[in-house]
């Protein structure tokens, strides 16, 4: 599988990495310009970790081309799912899910849902689960059926708010509630308390160190302020502008701050950080 515990050097190198404006491109969500260093990975056999706001459901396809054996963080670190490759290995507080196995991190979705029911209007805010696929669709550039998977979910809602002085008020109702706001490129997201892209990203570094016995070096990839606790959690945080080449304003050790967005900077960060770390 792609977690190879032979690979040389000190350290076994990990690379996370955010999707929607990092990996892909924020208009068409293609990785096309990610191609040659998504390439070097696979060669060196360095695993490639998602860790996204995007639903299990819609990454079923994404995986197949990019990291098909290696575990995947979904929905802002609500859940990590491990794929059959990892079947061997033991990991606390995981069930069988299909073929998979999970480890939930975060709220359940009716327990989040059942909070946005009862104050979502009062904030002038609405999630996936009160518009259609049209309005999903039509919100986030999917197709019709990438906004169908987009509306199931399992550990947090992506909504919008019509009036951002809302924020605040609906920010202190969701902490009396156990719940967080996060924001992300396109939506802000209602998890539950202490998840985050963080939180998850540890618990994979200690599930792949324990199991195959190796000290890790961690790189991850991102461009919104969900991705700020996974771009904490690592050794090298690398972070992407966004499309009108503005960037986040985020100061971490070490930081990493590509100079295109999108696929073609994650190319030249991954790149650059392959030739320096020992291989």
């Amino acid at each position: 599988m792609a977690l190879n515990p032979t690979m040389r050097g000190r350290r076994m190198p990990i690379v996370f990495t955010d999707l929607d404006g990092s990996l892909m491109d924020h208009a068409d969500y293609s990785i096309d310009g990610a191609r040659h260093a998504l390439e070097a990975l696979r060669s060196k056999a360095v695993p490639l970790v998602v860790c996204t706001s995007k639903t299990r459901f819609e990454l079923e396809t994404v995986l197949v081309s990019i990291s098909p054996e290696s575990p995947f963080i979904v929905e802002n670190g609500g859940g990590i799912f491990f794929p059959p490759a990892c079947s061997e290995w033991i990991i606390p507080d995981a069930r069988p899910v299909g073929r998979l196995r999970c480890v939930s991190l975060g709220a359940p979705y009716a327990f989040i849902r059942s909070f946005m029911d009862r104050v979502g209007k009062r904030f002038s805010a609405r999630g996936f689960a009160d518009m259609g696929v049209d309005e999903v669709s039509l919100l986030t550039g999917l197709d019709p059926e990438e906004a169908r998977l987009a509306r199931i979910r399992e550990f947090s809602e992506p909504f919008v708010i019509e009036r951002e002085t809302d924020l605040s008020g609906l920010e202190a109702e969701a902490a009396a509630s156990g719940l967080v706001i996060t924001r992300g490129g396109r939506f802000y997201h209602l998890v539950g308390k202490d998840t985050d892209k963080g939180v998850a990203v540890r618990r994979v570094i200690k599930t792949v160190s324990h199991n195959l016995g190796r000290d890790i070096v961690s790189i991850a990839i991102g461009d919104s302020p969900n991705d700020f606790p996974m771009l904490e959690a690592v050794d090298i945080p690398v972070l992407i502008p966004h499309e009108d080449g503005s960037i986040e304003g985020v100061d971490l050790p070490g930081l990493v701050r590509a100079t295109r967005p999108g696929s073609k900077g994650w190319n030249d960060a991954v790149m650059e950080i392959l030739h320096t770390i020992e291989l």
